[in-house]
């Protein structure tokens, strides 16, 4: 029989305590303790999102009910559903978001060779968001529309891997091409965007700050042709030219020249048209590249299914920032364990299997292995023994 500790208090384990406390301490979270601290907060709210809790009082009946199983898995504070709600108030959201950005970057270390279908050394981020609804007279502060509240969840994905490497949490009302504003641009990476971030004065930024972008344009754009390149058409490509733009506001905002591929959508029978500011990459590359980009879709839907960002324990703008940080470092954690210990398993899988095993005495690499631990103290037939009758 295992007898060290539960599969919770060695997942812990791999959550930096010490950048933990250095986040707590950059915006004095733990200044009015009441017995319930920021490691409390962050520990009740990644049980609440592995096992699936849907409220409060759920979380606070099922964490009463392990008993001193707690304290070994690291809980120190008394769990109550007013003292959560509380801390989810009080406590700024900030302190997670920089945690979850430690995670994050221990992530990024273990995936950076990790293959995403298109050969290319240099990083390349997927940038899109997600629109999550909620009640107008229960979050009035998210006002969307004349009777109805939302948040936007803006996201800057690592292709490699599907770690979230920016998350930008705004008013459903807020346009995505602002986002670029605040972005930070890393240079020689490629950036891939839908064409609702079409703004030539912002991704000139990139441009400027020696980043590359792929995005789709729009089909009112007005240009003219400077050269064009031979395609070959079997591939799909229709045409590969530099363009310069011709409107007088657009030619201002972006005076240099752009690359305009045109390419033949087989499969779904559309042509789409891409702009991009790399002019050595092959066009069918710079296509693949924005193909690439539907992994932040996925990743949306997934984070949308698996963990709890759909409905909120608190109803406070902080409470909500803070409890999707948490569910964003609840992913980053499952794939750094994943990484860390070589499964072949899903996400998924991974999560659900946490949900069950949480409390359970057993290696972590056992409880994700498909085969059943022999228990030598039991027998080993069902037939009795003669000396047993």
């Amino acid at each position: 029989m295992f007898a060290g500790s539960t599969v919770l208090a060695q997942l812990l384990d791999y959550l930096p305590r010490r950048d933990f406390h250095d986040c707590v301490a950059r915006y004095d979270g733990d200044h009015r303790l009441r017995n319930f601290s920021c490691r409390d907060q962050f520990l009740t709210l990644a049980f609440a999102q592995l096992t699936f809790r849907e409220s409060l009082r759920d979380i606070e009946t099922c964490l009463r009910a392990l008993g001193p199983k707690l304290y070994h898995a690291g809980f120190r504070g008394r769990i109550a559903r007013s003292t959560l709600a509380d801390a989810n108030r009080v406590h700024d959201w900030r302190i997670f978001a920089d945690f979850a950005q430690v995670l994050i970057r221990r992530a990024r270390q273990l995936y950076h060779r990790e293959p995403f279908g298109v050969r290319l050394k240099k990083t390349v981020y997927a940038l899109d968001s997600t629109t999550i609804d909620l009640c107008l007279s229960l979050f009035p502060w998210a006002k969307f529309r004349r009777r109805k509240a939302a948040i936007k969840m803006h996201t800057l994905l690592d292709l490699r891997g599907n770690i979230p490497c920016f998350i930008h949490v705004s008013q459903g009302k807020f346009h995505d091409v602002n986002i670029l504003d605040t972005l930070p641009i890393e240079p020689q990476a490629f950036y891939v965007m839908d064409r609702g971030y079409l703004d030539f004065a912002r991704l000139h930024r990139f441009t400027a700050a020696g980043a590359f972008f792929v995005i789709r344009a729009k089909r009112n754009l007005d240009f003219r042709r400077c050269s064009r390149q031979p395609v070959d058409r079997t591939t799909g490509l229709r045409s590969d030219t530099m363009i310069a733009l011709k409107g007088v506001r657009t030619a201002r905002r972006y005076p240099d020249r752009l690359r305009r591929i045109a390419f033949r959508d087989v499969e779904r029978d559309r042509r789409l048209v891409f702009l991009t500011n790399n002019t050595t990459l092959a066009a069918l590359t710079i296509t693949k590249l924005y193909r690439s980009r539907w992994q932040v879709e996925l990743f949306f839907k997934w984070i949308k299914q698996n963990l709890r960002i759909k409905a909120f324990y608190g109803t406070t703008e902080n409470a909500v920032k803070t409890q999707i940080r948490v569910a964003i470092s609840i992913y980053v954690l499952v794939a750094i364990i994943r990484k860390e210990l070589k499964l072949e398993r899903s996400q998924s899988d991974i999560l659900q299997i946490l949900s069950l095993t949480l409390f359970e005495k057993m290696p972590l690499i056992q409880a994700f292995s498909e085969e059943k631990p022999r228990d030598d103290d039991q027998p080993r037939h069902n037939q009795p023994s003669l000396f047993d009758l």
